[in-house]
């Protein structure tokens, strides 16, 4: 039965070459407004193309609260962003019940939705408000849903949350909590720009502009990509390699190598797997594959990774982060062998 829910047929060929059309059209118009950054707006795309939650991490002035709105523009998405702060309660999030009278002077309880109720959720800065309201996102994003008073409202489809960080500034913030954190399918680090693209995004920004944005998928399009995308055929080669790298991960594991004992307190658990290989699925679409590779899985392995894996006190002496561990277990392990 696994096997025959994943058969690739011709119209899934088809729906690919289409999907693969369809990646391009969103880079063009995306590349109107935000310059360079090529990397980033692939791994977003990858990840809403899987309807997976990213957490997007750079300084001030990148441009990071732009990037998603355009996301949305050019998706064709209702877009909410909500800045979070110290004193945000959860009902600012997910809305509320109040008391209100109809025609007949009747008084009865409605559900007034939060900002949380649209396609894709910006949350700036949620490291600012304290874990109960962060906690508010959790069902929303595990079951796109929310519960008020009892009462279940289900999020409209598709529903994606890109949440922002400022690692720089970390005076009154609140760390997300790992159960939290492993909600993520991505994190996502932009950097600066390059000289070129700098000099670029001065020249348009300091001029008249007006730019139209031309949305490129309706939403029942994008659900066919997101359902495409889970049919993407994963060899048991592919699916290997990606448990592999979870697991050496664990320090505890027999999997694990010398450099991740030494460095790691805890490691990435099964969701890591998971959204690796979905991961290099929504990546294979993008590239217009009909099957994953193992390069596929390599390229979504920093992302998947670097916020499920917690290093030690002797990685934080002599500065090797998350990001330093990856790297070195990408280069230790090696792919399975074929069967």
């Amino acid at each position: 039965m696994y096997e025959k829910d994943n058969e690739f047929g011709s119209g899934d060929v088809e729906m690919l070459q289409a999907a693969a059309v369809a990646h391009q059209a969103l880079r063009e118009q995306i590349s109107r407004v935000i310059v360079g950054q090529d990397q980033v707006v692939r791994a977003l795309l990858a990840a809403i193309f899987s309807e997976g939650h990213v957490l997007l991490i750079g300084v001030p002035g990148l441009a990071k609260t732009l990037l998603v709105k355009t996301l949305a523009d050019v998706l064709g998405w209702k877009f909410n962003r909500i800045q979070f702060t110290p004193d945000m309660m959860p009902a600012d999030i997910i809305g509320m019940e109040l008391l209100r009278e109809d025609e007949q002077g009747t008084r009865h309880m409605r559900f007034m939705p939060g900002p949380v109720f649209a396609n894709i959720v910006l949350a700036d800065e949620i490291n600012r408000t304290p874990p109960k309201t962060q906690s508010a996102l959790l069902e929303a994003m595990q079951e796109q849903q929310v519960t008020s008073m009892g009462n279940r409202y289900e999020l409209d489809r598709p529903f994606v949350v890109v949440a922002t960080q400022n690692p720089i500034e970390q005076e009154g913030t609140y760390p997300l909590p790992e159960a939290q954190l492993d909600r993520f399918m991505f994190s996502v680090w932009m950097d600066y720009p390059t000289v070129e693209a700098e000099e670029t995004i001065v020249e348009m920004t300091t001029v008249p502009q007006s730019v139209v944005l031309e949305a490129q998928l309706t939403k029942e399009q994008m659900r066919e990509i997101q359902q495409l995308v889970r049919r993407v055929p994963a060899s048991r080669h592919v699916v290997s390699y990606a448990v592999a790298l979870a697991r050496a991960t664990r320090p505890k594991s027999a999997a694990s190598t010398e450099f991740a004992q030494r460095y790691i307190e805890w490691g990435a658990g099964p969701r890591a797997g998971q959204h690796m290989v979905l991961a290099a699925k929504a990546l294979a679409v993008l590239d217009g594959a009909a099957a994953v590779s193992t390069q596929h899985v390599r390229e979504a392995a920093p992302y998947v990774l670097r916020h499920r894996i917690v290093s030690n006190y002797m990685a934080a002496g002599e500065g090797i982060g998350p990001d330093k561990i990856v790297e070195q277990l990408l280069a230790e392990i090696t792919e399975p062998q074929y069967t």
